[in-house]
């Protein structure tokens, strides 16, 4: 077996944190056995965290040398995925990482099992609209059955391509949309432009399942602006929680395809990116025309205006719904709250300015001025290749 930096008897003493993450970095040389060690000793490095014995290292190791993987306690996988949030480049909200809760389901043995499991997860976190940080793992990729999750988020709607090539819902949305089409599904009211998708959750022998959000753990949010009372004959709506499903989670060389996770929202992503977003809803025309400021100079910054108006519009929308978000000024000083203990901690402090920086009154920001380096340390949460139904 190969040499690890810590052998299986050393002592659980905390290493320099440099040290640590020095052996975290993304690298496809790396052996498993050196990944499991680098991430016990990271839990190490947690005062509140679960600690490492030296026979829970001598067992990681002879499972490793055993049968080519380990298996995490529950201690490990929860904060595994702290950790993994805790590391996420992308991601604003990184300052409330230690309340990230973990529903273990890495017992479930069929897609059926698995997509009530999501749907369970949409009710956890939705929560009557305290939204709650959740993430539901299910079984690693080295168990001879595993899962993955088609949709990019639990909950997200449809895209329908039209005869002459418009798209009525979310462009985003249109191959997977055909997908379940082809599989089965069809809209319960005919198809409109905010028609939720169903689950497709699909196993490691590609048997395929195509299951429907129940009504009563779903939460949408009417969207009405609190000074134009036009907007609500709009009929416009939003989920309340964005949980992103189609990503790999990775844990101490330890690779989970299925693991849907989520925070809350910043109101930007819904009224900058979301409903405004040429590729998407492409609203701003819409709203502009709606405001009587359309115009086709681009100088009388008629889409800044109406971009201001439909994020307060999200914004009073949630607020007057009860349903947790945040703004992106509150969410940008937190953010540096953030870095600055992570730093206080001897940890690097990581991020991908162009996540980072709002997409609405960027500038404004703190994190404009700042730059950031944009390794992904494990554990993290990565993107992976799509899979696609055997049809």
């Amino acid at each position: 077996m190969e040499q690890c930096p810590i052998s299986a008897g050393a002592s659980a003493a905390k290493l320099d944190v440099s040290q640590v993450y020095r052996r975290l970095k993304p690298d496809a040389g790396i052996s498993l056995a050196d990944k499991a060690t680098a991430f016990l000793d990271l839990l190490v490095q947690e005062s509140d965290g679960p600690g490492v014995s030296a026979v829970r290292r001598q067992e990681v190791l002879r499972d490793i040398q055993r049968f080519g993987f380990y298996e995490h306690s529950p201690e490990e996988l929860l904060w595994g995925c702290r950790f993994a949030w805790r590391h996420s480049v992308r991601c604003i909200g990184r300052f409330f990482w230690r309340q990230l809760e973990v529903r273990d389901a890495r017992s479930c043995g069929t897609v059926e099992e698995v997509a009530q499991a999501c749907v369970d997860h949409i009710s956890s976190a939705t929560n009557a609209g305290s939204i709650r940080s959740l993430v539901t793992v299910f079984a690693p990729e080295h168990r001879a059955r595993h899962f993955r999750i088609a949709n990019r988020q639990l909950v997200r709607y449809a895209g329908y391509r039209g005869g002459d090539g418009e798209i009525l819902g979310d462009p985003g949305e249109v191959e997977l949309t055909e997908l379940c089409l082809r599989n089965g599904w069809a809209p319960p009211g005919g198809k409109g432009p905010f028609d939720v998708l169903p689950l497709l959750v699909f196993d490691s022998e590609n048997r395929c399942l195509v299951r429907e959000v129940p009504r009563d753990v779903l939460l949408e949010v009417p969207l009405v602006h609190p000074e134009f009372a036009w907007f609500r004959e709009l009929h416009l709506r939003w989920y309340a929680v964005p949980i992103v499903s189609d990503m790999l989670l990775e844990i101490g060389g330890i690779r989970y395809p299925a693991a849907p996770f989520n925070g809350w929202y910043m109101g930007t992503e819904i009224g900058a990116r979301n409903l405004a977003d040429r590729g998407r809803y492409d609203l701003l025309p819409v709203i502009a025309d709606k405001m009587g400021i359309l115009d086709s100079r681009e100088r009388s910054l008629w889409r800044d205006r109406a971009l201001l108006e439909l994020n307060r519009a999200v914004l009073f929308s949630y607020g007057e719904a009860g349903v947790r978000i945040i703004d992106h000024h509150t969410a940008g000083q937190l953010h540096v709250s953030f870095e600055e203990e992570e730093r206080a901690l001897g940890r690097p402090v990581t991020g991908r300015w162009d996540w980072l920086v709002p997409p609405l009154s960027g500038a404004t920001s703190p994190i404009w001025v700042r730059s950031y380096d944009p390794t992904e340390y494990s554990p993290n949460f990565y993107y992976q290749p799509a899979r696609v139904f055997s049809e």
